[in-house]
């Protein structure tokens, strides 16, 4: 669970049924209302990431037609990027 040692006290304004709900929860559990808070937190920011990711847009794909070159071959390369500059002269 988490440990008060390292904490930082603060000030919440929070619904009395929600209040009553979180203590319910507390003695359910026999933990501290500061533990029970901190972790419903916790499971809720943790869910918000993943549900993130999980709806995360998907980025569209396009054929590019048969590659022109190598790109390991360095010499095919050079050949391909000489050729497509009109404006060099040789």
């Amino acid at each position: 669970m988490y440990s008060m040692i390292n904490h930082m006290k603060t000030t919440l304004i929070i619904p009395d049924q929600l209040m009553r709900a979180l203590k319910r929860e507390a003695a359910q559990r026999g933990e501290t209302l500061s533990a029970v808070v901190a972790d419903v937190i916790h499971r809720g920011l943790a869910r918000t990431d993943t549900n993130k990711a999980a709806s995360a847009p998907q980025l569209p794909t396009h054929s590019m037609g048969k590659p022109r070159v190598d790109i390991a071959d360095r010499d095919a390369l050079q050949r391909v990027m000489e050729d497509d500059r009109p404006d060099v002269r040789r």
